[in-house]
């Protein structure tokens, strides 16, 4: 930041108009993407998927809750862990305060994840978050969406992971799928995203963006593992040089 160039008012006036032509061009490059995703065809959802959730089992079609849209995070938390991912709960952060307005707005946001309702209802009590969570503990939703893969998987076996093949290695990663319900009740999915492909709903990076430093992930991992924490754990250590999360005696993979 020492070396940084520092100018008189004019130049930078003039360097700023050059760099907002190009984010006028991104935002509208950015609308007509969101065009095409609004077109994508859909897909009918044959299965019944059931969930565990507060108030006992439901369906796919439940968790709509009289909506006709609904957006699924798949938060990384695997039945044998203690707490979710902390990168998934990063994103979590910055939905609560989103809810309300999807909500009004014909949308319905809910996390799915494998672990069993007690230990969601725990951590999102410690958390201090709001928004539904309900488990797809002993559903194979998790694995028909990709974001779950065997713990017996062979070694060196592929797995889909963002619409490629993944060689091994996770047991949980995360990722946004929605869906749209008919008049007539059926289920459709109209679209899925993966790895930094849900970035957008993370608004810090946004605000780090506009800094001199940008995201300063200079760490070993070059990403949000190199600095996120549970948000009532800046004051611990967490990760270690090969990426595992560790609490105590857990020990498990939490990359996203």
């Amino acid at each position: 930041m020492a070396d940084h160039p520092v100018v008189s008012r004019e130049e930078w006036t003039a360097a700023r108009k050059d760099l907002l032509e190009k984010e006028k061009r991104l935002t509208r490059l950015r609308d007509e993407l969101s065009r095409e995703r609004r077109a994508l065809p859909w897909v009918k959802v044959e299965k019944t998927y059931v969930f565990e959730g507060p108030n006992g089992p439901e369906t796919l079609a439940d968790l709509f809750a009289g909506r006709s849209q609904l957006i699924i995070h798949h938060f990384m938390f695997s039945p044998d862990w203690e707490e979710g991912c902390v990168g998934c709960s990063f994103q979590s952060d910055h939905v609560e305060g989103a809810l309300v307005h999807l909500e009004n707005h014909d949308v319905s946001f809910v996390r799915v994840s494998r672990a069993p309702l007690a230990k969601l209802q725990s951590f999102k009590k410690r958390m201090g978050w709001g928004t539904k969570w309900v488990s797809s503990f002993g559903s194979p939703f998790n694995y028909d969406y990709h974001v779950s893969f065997p713990k017996d998987a062979p070694e060196g076996g592929e797995a889909t992971y963002n619409y490629a093949p993944m060689t091994g290695g996770m047991e949980e990663l995360p990722g946004l799928s929605v869906f749209v319900k008919d008049g007539a009740g059926d289920v459709f999915h109209t679209y899925s995203c993966f790895a930094r492909g849900d970035e957008g709903a993370v608004g810090a990076y946004f605000y780090m963006d506009l800094t001199p430093k940008g995201r300063d992930e200079t760490g070993p991992h070059r990403n949000l593992m190199d600095w996120v924490r549970h948000h009532d754990r800046y004051d611990e250590g967490f990760v270690d040089a090969t990426s595992l999360y560790r609490t105590g005696k857990l020990v498990y993979e939490s990359r996203p």
